[in-house]
């Protein structure tokens, strides 16, 4: 396969209707040799099959990747004769993906709880004695000095990808802070995009801009087929989950657009302030 280049991209901006060969316009304020986005995965595959193009694209922009997989797979089995040895098998065919797609191995940070269990560790301190996510994600975010996170989508798609999604759209904001200085600093994450693995995102931004809501994403990347090549050669190394996935890989037709191939985002603040200037106008008008 040929090398994929910062050329085999275009992005768009689905709200302002513009078009852009700059990663900028999907990243906004992109610095070229300070960039390291890390890619939030709730299962080893999901980051692939959602975020893979924009994985590819901040490589070919010269950009370190990071790919977080914060369940250990022991649910993604589907004969009985494969328990026992799944989680080392995912892991494996997990580091097989990812280094296909560019990431190197060190990049690859297995978090480690178990599938359908995240959401019970969402905090710091739990009733258990033992430590929640956020003990483990803003020192690793602060060491990577992370820029980017590119976390799932939230909405209706599984319990652990709504799980991760909190983390990422409420421990990721704690990596800029001014606390927890024994854990080290770091300056704020530049910006937060949610991506879709097989469910649609959520209507909410649509309706806050007075869009269509069948259009959710408000960012994408149309890509050329040797994009959805090296996705594919990723996905397909995890054996494991030939039956798993079976639906998702045929769902990736609908991603064609014409001769290449479609991937959307939905960009977001995950700390939006008030604005009291509405609500003064309101209230000046009602006697």
């Amino acid at each position: 396969m040929s090398e994929i280049t910062a050329g085999d991209f275009r992005y768009y901006d689905l709200r302002r209707r513009t078009a852009s060969d700059d990663i900028g316009a999907l990243f906004p304020d992109w610095q070229p040799g300070d960039e390291r986005v890390a890619v939030f995965t709730p299962h080893d595959d999901d980051g692939a099959l959602g975020a893979g193009y924009s994985m590819l694209a901040a490589m070919a922009n010269g950009a370190e990747v990071y790919v977080m997989v914060f369940c250990d797979g022991w649910a993604g089995y589907s004969t009985p004769e494969e328990a026992s040895g799944i989680v080392a098998l995912r892991g494996e065919e997990t580091l097989e993906a990812y280094r296909s797609m560019g990431v190197p191995e060190e990049n690859i940070l297995r978090m480690g709880y178990a599938d359908f269990s995240v959401l019970p560790y969402i905090g710091w301190h739990l009733d258990s004695g033992k430590l929640g996510t956020i003990a483990n994600v803003v020192p690793t975010l602060r060491r990577l000095q992370v820029t980017r996170l590119l976390i799932p989508n939230g909405y209706r798609e599984h319990v652990d990808h709504e799980a991760v999604h909190r983390v990422g759209a409420f421990d990721g904001p704690q990596v800029g802070d001014a606390i927890l200085a024994e854990y080290g600093r770091a300056k704020p994450v530049r910006s937060f995009m949610q991506y879709a693995v097989w469910a649609d995102l959520s209507p909410e931004d649509a309706l806050v801009s007075g869009e269509d809501t069948r259009v959710r994403a408000n960012r994408a990347i149309v890509a050329t087929p040797k994009v959805e090549d090296a996705v594919m050669e990723a996905v397909l190394a995890w054996k494991s989950q030939g039956q798993v996935i079976e639906g998702l890989v045929d769902q990736r037709a609908g991603r064609r657009h014409g001769d290449k191939w479609l991937e959307v985002y939905y960009s977001f603040d995950p700390r939006p302030l008030l604005d009291y200037g509405p609500y003064h106008k309101l209230i000046e008008t009602i006697a």
